[in-house]
Parts: structure tokens; C-alpha cells; sequence
């Protein structure tokens, strides 16, 4: 098939979360499966225009009363696969993606990804790439189904669509104004479509506009679907669930592995666990902890937002700090929760943190902690707990999501599992999950030499995901016909 995959954001050019790995990651499986894929993204600021080669003529993108605007095209290969660039730079000009470096919303979202959208579109014209499949991505791009199916271009007359949610909390909702960017008839601008609460909800239109949804792991399908984690959505995406189907995301073993990685202390792998020990006392000396290999070493790396449980840590941190662990905390977000940590960084010895991201840190994180907390309230797939599976770091996890679907719960009587869930979001059971692995750990030396082979051993493949991909892209082009 031909399929021109449309994402705002990709590593390895620009990454903000989870939807620039799935970007960087499944193009190049779905092109190793034998398909030609062209990937398109926003050509931001960060992205330096001298290491792409440029298209020659302007894209010219209708935006209703904004006129026409030009937009110049870049490209580059990346593993045999192309990668285009919309370059405007009174949209994309700016030092964030998506907010200020205070972390507001940019006002003009609107007007820069209805436009991105079209851009999208019009540059399968312009390079004469005629797409079986339109894959779209999140809000950004949710424009893309809907033009594609209420637009009916005869160009794209043998195009199917398939929508990926990534993230059903950010929807890409606007005041009404903005849905003139689209120009399509205001018919569309109706509770069924597009429309919430005489507001303009993309996010909303995509899901009814595409030809097939999918979501980045089967739990999270199921829970977008119900009040607590629909976000509002969830009797718009119920009536749209025959189209629905989850699939997990898959890992990049390449780069997370224990055997190979460059930034670890020691390298190891199931045969061979003795560099763990090695990576775990480079880790306490990396944060200034006691170099004690008897005590647990907890990791956390992750974005210090309300989504990834902070408050729960927050809550019951004094608690976890009398457990006889020691902690260390990789992130950045929320101006509270940045001094929040600081502060209790400063006042206990067996708790460190750094403020910020690092993806060696974050590399040294995984290989050097006994034990990985991820209490996120929601997650669509999450992939620092498979990570840590990788390194035969043991998951302490909320059972939502993603989580739920890749973590077996540990059974102290037959000693199988490879993490420990709780299942009510409150710092109560966040506290007693922790210490149930904390006194696993210390006192069942046995139960978690087994749960690590068995973690380790494990799998998610993009491979496999690919696979499945494949299968919903022939079931859109099935309801499209």
C-alpha cells in the first residue's frame, strides 16, 4: 500500500511525548513490511533547514478568510523512507511546538494545524503521491479525515482514512470562528460532527470523519468509551467503536537494550545479570545517594503532569521516603511539582531528583533502578514500563491502560508476574503497592530473580503492531469502497 502518515510532532527531528516515538517508530515497520510510506510534519524551528533538501515551488494552501498562504517544502530520507516538511514560519517559526516557553497554548493552534492539515493534502498533489491510506495523528491532524471525506476530491477518490488517537484528553477545541478555516459547508458544524458546546472540537470530527479509529493499546479503546476517562467523548466515541480497535504500541529494541546501550555502566542481559549491579551503583552515584547495593532503588522518568500521578506521589511522598528505598526522580512540568520535588530532594538523603530531561539520564534510570514507578492516572500505552521490562526493572503500576495491558501482576505463590498493580488512583493504594514491592524485594530474593527472567523475556515488537496497522488500514479501505 501506499500511505502518507501525517504526525506534529517525530523523533528523531522534534519530540514532545509518546506520539513522536509512535511517529518515528511505525512508518519505518510499516516500509519494512513492504509498503511505500511518506511521512509529513510542521518544519518547527528546531529543525534546521540546512540538513533537508528543498522542493522546489511554493505550496500554496487555501485558509478561507485568511486567504491563500505559501509554504515552502523540505524533504529528507530517513531508512529509505521519505519525510516531508511544511515550512511556513509564521506558524512554525517558534521555539515550542505547541505552547510559550511559559507554557501557554499558542493562540493561533487553530489557524497553524487546519492549515498543516491542508498543507498535508495538497503536497500529495504537488509530488504526485497518490495515498491508498491517509493516516492521521491526534487533533493536529484531525482535519485530514475530515476534509478527505466531506471535500470528496477526486484525487483522493481510492484513499482511505484511519485516525490514531494517542492522547483523548487533548482535543483541539477552538471557538466556532475557526471552523471557517476549513471551508466546508456549516452544515458539518453540528452536535454529531464537529461541534461541542458551540465550540469547534476537531478531535470530535476526526473520530466521525474517519474511515477506521484505532487507539495505542485494547484497554485504553475500552476506557475512552466510558465517563471516567472520555474526557467528555465517550458517548461520541461509543457510537463511532464499530470502526474502533486498540493496538499496543511497540518499543524500539535498538536503542532500549540493556546488552547494546551505550549510556549504562555495564551492558547485560538475561544470560548475564552481573552488569546491573554495576549500572544500579553508578546510578547512586550519579544522584548522590548511599552506594548500598541491599536497599531498593526506585526510578521514576516522565513528564511531571497531573496524567502521570505526581499528585499521588506527592501525597503520600513521606510515607515512600520511610521505606527503607531510595528514590530517584527524572522530569519536568508543572512549576509546583518541579519545586515541589526539588525541595524534598533537598531535605532527605534518599531522595534525588533532576529537574529537566536527559535521555542518557533516562537510560541510566531504567538500568540502575530495582524498581519503576508509573502511578499515571490515564495511559494510552505508556512506554517506560516496557522499557523497564527491558532492563529487568520491575514495574510498580497503575492498572489503566497500557499498563494494564503489557503488566502481569505478581503472585507471591507461584512467584509469577513481572510488576506490582494497584488499581484505585489514591495515594492509599499507591503507598501499599510500594511497600509490597519494597518488602518483595528485600525478603523474596527468589520471587524477583523469576519475575525478572520472565520481564525480561518479554516482548512488544513494532513488528507486531505494524502487523495489525495493516490489518485496520485494509478494513478502512473496506468501509471507504
Amino acid at each position: 500500500m501506499k500511505i502518507l502518515f501525517c504526525a506534529s510532532e517525530m523523533v528523531p527531528f522534534v519530540k514532545t511525548g509518546g506520539l513522536a516515538d509512535v511517529a518515528g517508530a511505525l512508518p519505518k515497520a510499516l516500509a519494512k513490511l513492504g509498503h511505500e510510506v511518506k511521512v509529513v510534519l510542521p518544519r518547527y524551528y528546531a529543525i534546521d533547514r540546512s540538513t533537508l533538501d528543498h522542493i522546489p515551488g511554493p505550496l500554496g494552501v487555501e485558509m478561507g478568510p485568511l486567504g491563500t498562504l505559501w509554504a515552502g517544502v523540505f524533504k529528507t530520507t530517513l531508512e529509505k523512507m521519505e519525510v516531508y516538511f511544511i515550512d511556513y514560519e509564521r506558524y512554525f517559526g517558534r521555539s515550542g511546538l505547541y505552547a510559550d516557553e511559559r507554557g501557554f497554548s499558542y493562540e493561533d493552534n487553530d489557524q497553524r494545524f487546519i492549515f498543516f492539515s491542508k498543507a498535508v493534502l495538497n503536497l500529495a498533489k504537488k509530488i504526485g503521491f497518490q495515498p491508498d491510506i491517509l493516516h492521521a495523528n491526534d487533533w493536529h491532524t484531525a482535519a485530514v479525515p475530515i476534509l478527505h471525506n466531506v471535500q470528496n476530491d477526486p484525487y483522493f477518490a481510492k484513499s482511505a482514512s484511519l485516525f490514531t488517537i494517542h492522547n483523548l484528553q487533548h482535543q483541539g477545541i477552538f471557538d466556532r470562528h475557526a471552523f471557517s478555516y476549513l471551508q466546508i459547508g456549516w452544515e458539518h458544524f453540528n452536535p454529531l460532527e464537529m461541534e461541542a458546546m458551540g465550540a469547534l472540537n476537531l478531535l470530535k470530527g476526526g473520530v466521525f470523519h474517519a474511515d477506521a479509529i484505532t487507539t495505542v493499546s485494547p484497554t485504553y479503546a475500552k476506557e475512552i468509551q466510558t465517563p471516567q476517562f472520555g474526557f467528555g467523548l465517550h458517548d461520541h466515541i461509543r457510537a463511532h467503536s464499530y470502526k474502533l480497535r486498540g493496538i499496543l504500541n511497540g518499543v524500539d529494541y535498538e536503542e532500549w537494550n540493556p546488552a547494546t546501550d551505550p549510556y549504562i555502566a555495564k551492558n547485560y542481559d538475561l544470560e548475564d545479570m552481573e552488569g546491573k549491579a554495576w549500572c544500579k551503583a553508578d546510578l547512586q552515584r550519579t544522584f548522590q545517594l548511599e552506594e548500598n547495593p541491599h536497599i531498593p532503588l526506585i526510578g521514576f522518568v516522565g513528564r511531571l503532569a497531573e496524567q502521570k500521578g505526581i499528585s499521588l506521589i506527592a501525597q503520600t511522598i513521606e510515607g515512600l521516603l520511610h521505606l527503607p528505598a531510595q528514590y530517584v526522580l527524572l522530569g519536568a512540568g508543572e512549576k509546583w511539582a518541579e519545586g515541589f520535588f526539588s525541595d524534598i530532594a533537598a531535605r532527605y538523603p534518599n531522595f534525588s531528583c533532576y529537574i529537566g530531561y536527559s535521555n542518557e539520564l533516562a537510560h541510566k534510570v531504567e538500568a540502575g533502578s530495582d524498581l519503576f514507578l508509573m502511578p499515571s492516572l490515564f495511559e494510552p500505552c505508556g512506554l517506560n514500563q516496557i522499557y523497564s521490562l527491558r532492563y529487568g526493572t520491575l514495574p510498580i503500576v497503575h492498572a489503566v491502560g497500557g499498563l494494564e495491558d503489557t503488566i502481569v501482576n505478581f503472585d507471591p505463590q507461584s512467584k509469577a508476574g513481572d510488576g506490582f498493580k494497584f488499581y484505585d488512583p489514591s495515594a492509599h493504594a499507591l503507598y501499599h503497592t510500594t511497600k509490597w514491592a519494597v518488602d518483595t524485594w528485600i525478603h523474596d530474593k527468589e520471587g524477583i530473580a523469576k519475575m525478572q527472567r520472565f520481564a525480561m523475556s518479554q516482548r512488544f515488537s513494532w513488528q507486531r503492531s505494524a502487523k495489525e496497522y495493516e490489518e485496520h488500514y485494509h478494513y478502512a479501505q473496506e468501509r471507504r469502497q
